[in-house]
């Protein structure tokens, strides 16, 4: 029979699939011996069975009663005894993390009579006790019963007027329980539920519903975590951090988050609940403050960072409360971090003896790589700051200041970069978050909601910036010096600082970038990605090359530890002056002509190889023929017919205008291009080969490897072959022949087509639009957003290679193509080479190279070392 329910002792850190991340780390601090209250977890199976039937699975409920008996005995009182009453929070709990993305609801058991029980327990503090009541009826009504938050905030914010919530009396604060009663009344129609068992009930019925609330399919989406986990649920004795002022909630973590320093990091806050620090409601101290308040609790806590940091061998997230003086351990995870604190970090474990250099590498990503690549302010230009706050999440983000996660969107749909600034933000910002370059607030920590999930996603973040006033109604924040920002006004905010400027602040290349174009390592950061990357580089088995078409873009690709190109597009050769000679190669009406134009185009064309191949240093160079129709080189059909019509054209415009006209296609991507156009302009692709075998022989140790695009059956690639062989034999140059797989047929008839081929690169940007019969500038404006919103793409399929389809061709053109001939040569060019998740499955699929753009090839070399060291790890096990 399913088992539903498992105790703390039960579980442990090592079973997040069944008990959710916070669940199994609960347990694994309960089996540590760690101060933990008495708790039980509900499985995430049971979320998945009520999420798919609409019921609870048979036999739950009866578990959990017996869980709850059981916690009952221990503590020596029952769930809402009038005289004595057992209280509990319900939290979510996912495999993932999904900070703020889903419910929590405490103090459950609190009704009109055990709430004079609590005030006994508590030594007749009646205001803590009416303090708990209301936080109730607040986080019931809005989570569980989906009443509007606003409801009870402003009739809050009301009765504080311009004090703190601490400053509210018992009086106050039973009058308030009262008013909110009367909310849930007004707006439900029933009265708030005074059963204990029931508001359990109900609470994790709503944790289960919050999985597939719009904020948590949001954030499922940015950050790729399944649709199908479903969340475990926690049902925890009740501590209280909001006693008094020796009592207290915080959260910390065993290294800076933003920095990866090592020392005391985090946030605390005196006669406080949970939710009080990371919705930045009211201002944190610093956790080192917490030995002057409370010296023995916060010795205690350190002993236990240190116990945690080096069980899990990492950076540790921690949520804790003081409840009297007494400590308790409410949460602990592997802490999220910024990109640059996941490579120090990764290198300080290292150096402890924790991990292994290969663990390290396989600790950071190649997103996180990418983000250290973005631009940062120019520390050289004068800037205006306006106010200061905490240093959040990293990065350098520029754009215009909205007040609504709605305006953000709608700006940022409009291709406005924008600045979220709110006084805090709430789950309910997530997609405002997104959208935004950056979020500045005026209250919360570096453990707020915004700082938490902003160093999450890689996103530009101030929290804490005390000196804004901020006015949401008016649309608008002061600053000191009588400053005044409206929205649409422009910001820069700077997340390394915590600086906020006014105006538009010059960006400049990052220290990581520096380093990959040759700066020798001089900050810990830098050495410590220098570190990584050299330990990928050695571990990879995929080489990794780049597409670029100018000898400018190959010196970078090689700055950037490129080992080649695989992708070089001749029709980028055409553009500018030279359209001209396109132009006469089109209007040629006959043999002479053509050949003409031809013979003046070949001298252009090898230059440019010339300059590639030097600036490779025989490095291989993959050079692909001529590969889009070739209307897209004479001037716009539109442009000729208006001049035409108004007779302002010349007898050349004339000419062309009717080649257009007669080269028209209405679906030109699948029209004449590629091989097909070689075949069909005598001459053409001959000229390409020349001036590349030319250019081969005036460069000392080039290696060429001529590419025939869009083949869909091999005799198409033997006809051409043939004419290259015979030109590569005359001049006495060898050079590799080969194809892109751009077409399904060419995929499924990769073996015949490898007995023409020495080498096959995989095009996989129109491999995906056949595949999926996508025209992809179209599709992506038309619909993405909703196949995306849908779940019908987890991410578009022109950023990570679909693997069930376009990839299952691509196993099948590398197994028959080896078949055919073992010494086949496999490499990817489409854009995918440098996206981090097609790179790990180029390298499971068997590919020996990707190629991709300059800028991403450090990426590539990361996550091919990353892949390459997964497979050992799968091996071992």
């Amino acid at each position: 029979m399913a088992k539903y329910v498992y105790d703390f002792t039960e579980g442990n850190k090592d079973l997040k699939d069944l008990l959710g991340g916070k669940g199994a780390n609960l347990a694994e601090m309960t089996n540590l011996g760690l101060p933990v209250p008495p708790g039980f977890t509900i499985t995430s199976e049971a979320c998945r069975h009520y999420l798919a039937e609409g019921a609870v699975p048979d036999g739950l409920e009866r578990e959990v009663a017996e869980h709850l008996h059981a916690m009952e005995e221990r503590m020596g009182k029952t769930l809402g005894q009038a005289d004595d009453p057992l209280l509990v929070s319900v939290r979510s709990g996912a495999k993932f993390s999904m900070p703020g993305m889903m419910e929590t609801v405490l103090n459950i058991g609190l009704n009109d009579e055990s709430v004079h029980g609590l005030a006994k327990q508590a030594g007749g503090n009646d205001r803590f006790a009416w303090d708990s009541y209301r936080r109730l009826i607040q986080m019931f009504g809005k989570t569980v019963l989906d009443i509007d938050g606003e409801l009870f905030e402003h009739a809050l914010e009301t009765l504080k007027g311009d004090r703190q919530d601490t400053d509210l009396d018992a009086g106050e604060l039973q009058g308030l329980v009262e008013t909110f009663k009367g909310i849930v009344r007004d707006q439900t129609g029933k009265d708030f539920p005074a059963d204990p068992r029931e508001q359990m009930r109900l609470a994790v019925m709503a944790v289960f519903d919050s999985w597939n609330a719009p904020r948590a399919i949001l954030y499922r989406r940015q950050e790729r975590i399944p649709a199908d986990l479903g969340t475990a649920v926690n049902i925890v004795a009740m501590v209280f951090g909001n006693v008094g002022n020796d009592s207290g909630t915080g959260v910390a973590f065993t290294r800076d988050p933003g920095s990866g320093q090592q020392g005391i990091y985090g946030d605390y806050l005196q006669n406080a609940q949970g939710e009080d620090v990371v919705a930045g409601i009211r201002n944190t101290i610093p956790l080192q403050e917490l030995e002057r308040l409370d010296k023995s609790s916060y010795d205690e806590l350190l002993r236990i960072m240190e116990t945690l940091e080096n069980h899990y061998r990492d950076l540790c997230d921690i949520e804790f409360t003081i409840e009297r003086g007494k400590l308790w351990m409410l949460q602990t995870r592997v802490g999220k971090r910024t990109a640059g604190a996941a490579f120090c970090i990764a290198t300080q474990l290292v150096d402890q003896g924790l991990i292994t250099l290969d663990e390290a590498v396989t600790r950071v990503t190649g997103d996180q790589l990418a983000q250290l690549m973005f631009p940062r302010f120019d520390s050289g230009t004068e800037k205006k700051k306006i106010a200061k706050g905490m240093n959040a999440s990293p990065g350098a983000a520029v754009g215009k200041v909205v007040f609504s996660s709605e305006r953000a969107v709608e700006l940022a749909d409009q291709g406005e970069d924008v600045i979220l600034v709110r006084r805090e933000t709430n789950p309910d910002d997530l997609s405002g978050m997104i959208a935004a370059r950056g979020i500045l607030t005026s209250r919360g920590g570096k453990t707020s909601h915004a700082a938490v999930v902003a160093r999450g996603m890689g996103k530009t973040c101030v929290c804490g910036a005390e000196e804004l006033e901020v006015s949401i109604a008016e649309r608008r924040f002061t600053a000191p010096g009588d400053v005044v920002v409206h929205e649409g006004d422009v910001i820069s905010i700077d997340g390394t600082t915590g600086e906020v400027f006014l105006g538009e602040v010059p960006v400049v290349d990052s220290a990581v970038v520096e380093y990959f174009e040759g700066r020798e390592p001089d900050d810990d950061l830098v050495r410590a990605v220098d570190r990584i990357m050299r330990r990928a580089d050695e571990v990879r088995r995929l080489g990794v090359r780049a597409n670029a078409d100018t000898a400018d873009d190959a010196a970078r690709a090689r700055r950037f530890g490129g080992e080649g190109i695989g992708l070089c597009r001749t029709e980028h050769m055409f553009l500018g002056e030279r359209r001209q000679l396109v132009e006469d190669l089109v209007l040629a009406s006959g043999d002479e002509q053509r050949q003409a134009a031809l013979d003046a185009l070949e001298p252009l064309q090898k230059a440019d190889f010339v300059e590639i191949f030097r600036a490779m240093d025989g490095q291989p160079v993959t050079v692909r023929l001529i590969d889009p129709p070739l209307h897209e080189f004479l001037p716009d059909i539109v442009d000729l017919s208006v001049k035409a019509a108004t007779g302002e054209t010349s007898e050349k415009q004339r000419d062309l205008l009717a080649a257009v006209k007669r080269l028209h296609e209405e679906n030109p991507m699948l029209g004449l291009r590629g091989v097909r156009l070689g075949l069909v302009i005598p001459g053409l692709f001959a000229m390409q080969v020349r001036a590349i075998a030319q250019a081969a022989k005036e460069v000392p140790g080039a290696k060429p490897e001529i590419m025939i695009p869009l083949v869909a059956a091999v005799q198409e690639l033997e006809a051409v072959r043939e004419e290259a062989a015979g030109i590569l034999a005359e001049l006495g140059v060898d050079a590799l022949v080969g194809t892109m797989i751009e077409t399904p047929r060419a995929a499924l008839t990769a073996g015949q087509v490898a007995e023409a081929a020495q080498f096959f690169s995989f095009g996989t940007n129109d491999l995906t639009q056949m595949t999926w019969g996508f025209s992809r500038d179209d599709v992506e404006a038309a619909f993405f957003s909703r196949y995306l919103e849908l779940g019908i793409f987890g991410v578009s399929p022109f950023e990570t290679l679909d693997r069930d389809g376009v990839g299952r061709l691509v196993r099948i053109a590398v197994e028959e193509g080896r078949k055919a001939r073992p010494d086949l040569k496999l490499g990817i060019c489409g854009e995918h080479g440098g996206d981090p998740d097609s790179v790990h499955f180029c390298h499971e699929a068997g590919l020996d190279y990707v190629s991709c753009s300059p800028f991403r090839i450090p990426v590539a070399r990361l996550e091919a070392g990353r892949a390459a060291l997964a497979e050992c790890d799968s091996d071992t096990r």
